[in-house]
């Protein structure tokens, strides 16, 4: 079974990120011009750094700041084409992207400079004025395009054009219009655009935990999640691919790209699925969906949820949010570990031998490594702040990593982690601004209503139709756009369709992230499949309809808590949450079974047909459901074991405890 990709060398590695994630494709600097870009990341890192120790300056100034920061390095890291992506030239900035970096500096520093006067002259704003304004449109749509990609630029180009030509659309999308005067106005002299609310979550809570998982990649964590992985899971049934499914749910936890954990944790999980016996394609299919469910998961969501807290407000905290997040999360992982357990089974996959997995004694000796996470969501639990929290928390990483020799920071190790976290940021930050402005052009146009009042007339009202049609457009606006982006924009454009048909608002914010982050692994799109069958040669498509099937419960789930909010612990006791979790399991088990076509033994159609639908029966959350649920479930076990003969079925009651 050997193969090129059995021995993954890091420049291959970076070959593949490169090619499905934008944000890897940035210029490898030398000389002056790394030392100018070296100083302004980590120039960056202690701006972020200061004001969360001392406070952030007024809106407009911290914001102008972080916009200027972001702008100016994404100009001098990330090239104009993928054609010049390492391609050897005399001078490694051509004049034009130095020229915009510098611009870039200049249109950020306008507010701070200027912001008596503009303040004064709120709506009476100069020629000046209102040219800088549309400079930093064009500035902030040419940066997206490099670090964050095609599919978000087009989304803002297209939503610019609305805000333009809105007496020309048709019927309830017509609206006034906007020239280039009031857009450059809306846009950048306003805390409704560029600077909106996506881009003061950047400049504060989202930088800082960038910053905190660079300080723990650091310090071996990301090393760590993967050793810790193996020596729990390796030896088990169909050992490497659970190891991908806890080393992709540890991951997700520092990492805010989808492609990004697929590539790192793939690189080892992927060939040794292979070697075990696994298809290429559902090698490849168990890490996309693992590492995509990482985004899925708390505390941080892939900085989504510090989003959340800032467009639901109502008194929605950022604890209320993690809780309602966990079970769904966990449910998300559990159907992926019972799936591949049942196709190890069926296939019938053995684990890894004894002297290919860690000792799990040695593993434990490392365990303070772990201490700087749990810290930090136990601070976000007990009411500290995010900001303090992930202060604290970097801190912690970087005692944790005193405490070993291998993994002790130097000065040039603290250097490193500033810079890797700010350069981190930089897709994040920009793709913030960039969904500031549909944020913009949605909040001044009244767009959101109009297309919530269109989904509900398409729908007739109907509730069942109406998720549909936002499920279907969440998977289309999420495509391509990173994890904050794509909450950005399904929120602003699909969830306030469910919101008017009065679904809770957490519980609508939650099915469109659901489905934007799931975009990540449905054909035709599915960049994290894509990655996932770059490491293991399988065929894309194909990858993506298998990682899609192991994804099913991010289909299911959320149409289940939009019913029943239980399934968040929404209004509802600790005993009640507890069964629901207990049930909830149950139905994965079945879920699981009826999707691969093997339980106690081989199943058939009628009888998969039967275990998807127990399972849903049990995942939701009410006690007639759940009777009927629990007893086709016990019926399908015994006829099961009945049918397959006593002796022999003890033996394989392991596929439902797995």
């Amino acid at each position: 079974m050997a193969d090129k990709f059995e021995q993954l060398t890091e420049q291959e590695m970076n070959e593949i990120l490169a090619k499905y994630d934008v944000e890897a494709g940035y210029r490898k600097l030398n000389g002056v011009l790394f030392w100018i870009t070296a100083i302004l990341l980590v120039g960056f890192s202690l701006f972020q750094l200061y004001t969360a120790i001392f406070g952030v300056f007024t809106a407009y100034i911290q914001r102008t700041i972080h916009l200027g920061f972001l702008l100016s390095l994404v100009y001098l890291l990330y090239p104009a084409t993928k054609k010049q992506r390492g391609k050897k030239r005399r001078f490694q900035i051509p004049w034009y992207d130095a020229v915009l970096s510098i611009l870039s500096v200049a249109v950020a520093l306008y507010w701070p400079i200027n912001i008596d006067g503009l303040v004064n002259r709120v709506g009476l704003l100069t020629p000046l004025d209102l040219t800088v304004g549309f400079m930093a449109i064009l500035l902030v749509l040419e940066a997206a395009r490099r670090v964050v990609g095609i599919p978000i630029t087009t989304i803002v180009v297209i939503f610019l054009l609305y805000a333009y030509f809105g007496p020309y659309m048709p019927g309830f999308l017509a609206h006034r219009g906007f020239d280039l005067e009031q857009l450059s106005q809306e846009m950048f002299f306003t805390t409704e655009g560029i600077l909106g609310t996506p881009l003061a979550v950047s400049s504060t809570f989202i930088f800082l935990f960038l910053l905190f998982g660079a300080f723990l990649d650091k310090t071996g964590v990301g090393q760590y999640f993967n050793d810790l992985a193996m020596a729990i899971a390796g030896r088990r049934i169909g050992g490497p691919a659970k190891v991908a499914i806890f080393s992709s749910a540890l991951q997700g936890t520092i990492s805010g790209s989808s492609v990004a954990n697929v590539v790192t944790s793939g690189a080892f999980t992927i060939p040794m699925m292979k070697k075990l016996g696994y298809r290429k394609e559902f090698a490849g299919a168990v890490e996309a969906a693992s590492s995509t469910g990482g985004q899925l998961m708390p505390p941080i969501m892939g900085a989504a949820a510090f989003l959340m807290v800032e467009f639901i407000g109502r008194g929605i905290s950022y604890w209320d949010i993690a809780k309602a997040a966990a079970i769904p999360a966990c449910l998300y992982f559990a159907g992926i570990w019972i799936m591949t357990h049942f196709e190890a089974k069926r296939v019938g996959l053995r684990g890894l031998p004894k002297e290919e997995v860690p000792s799990l004694k040695e593993i434990l000796k490392k365990l303070h490594l772990l201490i700087p996470l749990i810290a930090m969501i136990f601070m976000m639990t007990t009411g500290i702040s995010p900001t303090r929290a992930a202060l604290w928390a970097i801190v912690f990483a970087i005692i944790a990593g005193y405490l070993n020799k291998e993994t002790r920071l130097g000065i040039k190790g603290l250097i490193e982690a500033l810079m890797d976290g700010a350069r981190s940021a930089l897709g994040v930050g920009t793709a913030c601004a960039a969904a500031g402005i549909i944020v913009g052009v949605v909040t001044s146009t009244g767009l959101g209503l109009k297309l919530a009042n269109g989904l509900v007339d398409l729908s007739h009202g109907i509730l069942f139709l109406t998720l549909l049609f936002t499920m279907i457009a969440s998977l289309i606006l999420g495509m391509g756009a990173p994890t904050t982006a794509n909450y950005v924009i399904t929120s602003t454009i699909a969830a306030p369709a469910l919101i008017l048909l009065g679904v809770p608002i957490l519980s609508a914010h939650m099915f469109v992230f659901y489905f934007g982050i799931i975009a990540d692994i449905t054909p035709p799109v599915a960049l994290a499949a894509f990655a996932a069958s770059g490491i293991s040669g399988g065929e894309p498509i194909r990858t993506g309809v298998d990682a899609s099937k192991l994804a099913i419960a991010a289909f299911i789930i959320p149409y289940i808590f939009v019913y029943s909010p239980a399934l968040m612990m929404i209004d509802t006791t600790w005993a009640y949450t507890i069964w629901v979790i207990i049930t909830s399991f149950l139905g994965m088990i079945a879920i699981g079974a009826g999707m691969i076509g093997y339980w106690v033994r081989p199943i058939n159609w009628i009888e998969r047909i039967i275990a998807v639908i127990t399972g849903v029966l049990l995942i939701y959350p009410e006690n007639f459901s759940d009777m009927i649920g629990l007893g086709l479930f016990v019926a399908l076990l015994l006829f099961q074991y009945l049918s397959k003969g006593k002796n022999e079925g003890k033996g394989q009651m392991e596929a439902v405890n797995a």
